[in-house]
């Protein structure tokens, strides 16, 4: 039986739970797959503090350099997060020919091609299904079952704080503040909970998702972002009330050379998969011109889940006799081909405060046509305490710019503009 030594970088809840994965099926990993994964240092920041996975004490270090430069470690398995230390470390373990097994989603979208390179380069692999959707396998679907297809969209729930958030806003109609420190005193948000909640973390995860769908480099810095920090109750019930349910959506389309990528508050029409998509679960939604319309739902976050993908990434890199990588131009910038757009077509719910007064219909009608944005729904709201009168709008397909020009038509004296949501089918 082949004996496998790996190192772990980091050995917080998602490395404690790897550790406990390895051990608990060590007996079964050995029948089925004829190996031995032996894990012989474990980076962490304090080896002196007490940790509630069972990792023995022998084996932790404070030294990088024992897991990055040990001649019998053949693996590393990364679990820090954030850019750097991580990307160097991993770089090192690359250019010494160890295989890379990570969850960072920020190291992986910010430094994929450098990473990838250090791999082919030293003939070892880069497993990072664990950086996009936790236990969701949806980076081995897009690069090995879906290759024989020619994905035009993906649309994907890939944040489980901000669905927990969005879906008690809809069921309960409860404001965002609230709901929020609900999520921090269940561990569900960070104290800090910029990154979600602004979209950072759906843009990271979309960045590598669009890439292998569309087998070319998309940057981070390429993708859209809009978080759900001035998503109201009154936005999420009018929308309800019309037949749809709020999501923070990660987008990717492409038609023929020109990408758009976007995350941001999207209504979905009640009846859409992912409008039934509720808490902490993660889905991504895709179309491909064989395998028509397909959906991977899941646990998208949390320590074991996360883990789970971990081991599977670990197992399958110790046993393949050739590692793979994606075959698309892997480079800092996008392929000059490529034309990324900010001009996407979609529908816009739209929601005016206005004062009560013969005219304003129109006023805001003609602003809407000046720029060929036509209204597919309207709704009026009572008077609210100012007087004015919430107006909400469904528009038909508009481009972005044309609908963010109609607006600057508007007039605040008449009316001002409360929110603007994009609207998917």
């Amino acid at each position: 039986m082949k004996e496998i030594v790996i190192g772990f970088l980091g050995c917080g809840n998602v490395g404690g739970g790897v550790w406990e994965l390895l051990q608990g099926f060590a007996p079964e990993i050995a029948h089925r797959d004829h190996v031995k994964i032996r894990v012989k240092k474990v980076l962490v920041r304090d080896v002196k503090k007490a940790r509630s996975c069972s990792v023995p004490a022998e084996i932790l270090t404070d030294n990088p350099n024992d897991v990055l430069f040990d001649p019998e470690i053949t693996l590393v398995a990364e679990f820090m997060g954030g850019e750097q230390p991580a990307t160097e470390y991993m770089l090192t373990a690359l250019k010494n020919r160890k295989t890379v097994v990570t969850a960072n989603k920020v190291a992986v979208a910010l430094n994929w091609h450098r990473l990838q390179e250090a791999a082919q380069q030293s003939h070892v692999g880069l497993y990072y299904e664990a950086s996009v959707c936790g236990a969701i396998p949806i980076i081995s679907t897009l690069m090995t079952p879906l290759q024989a297809n020619r994905i035009k969209r993906l649309m994907g729930i890939i944040n489980g704080t901000t669905n927990y958030i969005l879906s008690r806003m809809y069921a309960n109609g409860e404001d965002y503040q609230l709901v929020l420190q609900d999520a921090q005193k269940l561990g569900l948000a960070e104290p800090n909970p910029a990154s979600d909640v602004e979209g950072m973390d759906a843009a990271y995860k979309l960045s590598i998702m669009a890439s292998l769908a569309f087998h070319a480099r998309v940057p981070y810095k390429k993708v859209y972002r809009e978080g759900i920090t001035e998503i109201t109750a009154m936005d999420i019930a009018c929308g309800k009330e019309m037949g749809y349910v709020l999501k923070l959506l990660a987008i990717a389309k492409r038609e023929d050379n020109t990408i758009e990528v976007r995350v941001h508050p999207t209504f979905l029409p009640a009846e859409h998969p992912l409008s039934q998509v509720d808490g902490s679960f993660n889905a991504v939604y895709l179309h491909g011109h064989a395998c028509k319309e397909m959906m991977l739902q899941g646990r998208g976050a949390g320590d074991m889940p996360t883990a789970s993908a971990v081991v599977g990434d670990i197992l399958h890199a110790v046993t393949v006799d050739v590692h793979v990588h994606p075959t698309f131009a892997n480079r800092a910038e996008p392929d000059a081909t490529l034309t990324f757009t900010d001009n996407w077509t979609t529908k816009y719910f739209i929601r005016l405060s206005a004062i009560d007064a013969p005219g304003v219909l129109a006023s805001v009608a003609g602003c809407f046509a000046r720029e060929n944005v036509s209204i597919a729904t309207m709704m009026q709201k009572d008077a609210v305490e100012d007087g004015r009168v919430p107006l909400i709008f469904i528009t038909h397909a508009t481009p972005e710019q044309s609908m963010l020009a109609a607006l600057k038509h508007l007039d605040p004296d008449i009316c001002r503009l409360e929110s603007m949501i994009r609207v998917e089918d």
